[in-house]
């Protein structure tokens, strides 16, 4: 009966409001990005990577 207890510390780790929130600014991000014209998934990668490794407002 241990693996119902670690699936319940999986599911409550990937569902906290901080790992929400980065979610859902991704899948912002990701579809704000989208929508222009000439910009595919290549080039949004490039222009958010930057971002993600430059980033420290938010700890880790």
């Amino acid at each position: 009966m241990e693996i119902f207890g670690n699936l319940a510390l999986g599911f409550e780790q990937a569902l906290s409001w901080s790992n929400l929130s980065y979610c859902f600014i991704g899948v912002l991000l990701g579809t704000l990005i989208g929508v222009l014209p000439g910009l595919g998934p290549v080039v949004t990668i490039a222009m958010l990577l930057p971002i993600t490794f430059g980033c420290r407002r938010f700890p880790r």
